[in-house]
């Protein structure tokens, strides 16, 4: 489904269960796509949830940008994908989420987009080497319940549990995430099941 922004078309793919009981909308990181293995998993776990979920491909991407550009730009086109995909799903809980660049954009929009919940994949709290320069009030201005999976090597740090509701630290993974997919849909599945109350 392409969507119309003030920045450029932008793509989404859509699974979707006959009767969907929320909205996943996910996005990938600055560099990457929406193939990364972890966001494929955290995909599979709401499917299982019956969520209609959405993998979205930001504009700049589309544009063959490898670097997102002004974050303004970057989250206003966001919120008119969010608006778009809401239509299509009226009254369904709204969760966001992405990985890396993707999880700062759907943690900075979370409030004024109206979502449930967050789901942040490898946060990158700080840039490498740079821990003087923390993204933590990113997470803690979300207005919202945040999700944080990071790996315990990653070099862009790991939000503390006083920055996030809920902190998994998956053990040898670096900021990729991609050792073990299915360990992070496991953690994704039973908190959203816990946060939206799903049986």
């Amino acid at each position: 489904m392409e969507i119309v922004t003030s920045s450029g078309p932008a793509l989404a793919d859509l699974d979707q269960p006959g009767s969907p009981a929320f909205l996943l909308v996910l996005t990938h990181g600055s560099g990457g796509g929406v193939d990364a293995s972890d966001l494929l998993a955290v995909r599979d776990a709401a499917v299982r949830l019956d969520g209609a979920v959405a993998l979205v491909t930001q504009p700049y991407r589309l544009r063959g940008a490898r670097a997102p550009g002004s974050a303004a730009r970057q989250d206003a086109a966001w919120l008119e994908i969010i608006s778009e995909l809401r239509a299509r799903y009226p009254g369904l809980p709204l969760v966001q989420g992405g990985r890396s660049n993707g999880a700062r954009v759907a943690c900075r929009t979370a409030r004024a987009a109206g979502a449930r919940a967050v789901v942040a994949l490898a946060f990158p709290l700080h840039p490498p080497g740079r821990p003087d320069r923390s993204r933590a009030a990113e997470l803690r201005d979300a207005g919202t319940e945040i999700l944080v999976v990071n790996g315990d090597r990653d070099p862009f740090g790991v939000p503390g549990a006083a920055d996030a509701s809920d902190v998994v630290v998956m053990p040898g993974e670096t900021h990729a995430l991609s050792r073990n997919p299915a360990a992070i849909a496991v953690v994704v599945q039973s908190w959203l099941r816990e946060i939206l109350s799903l049986p």
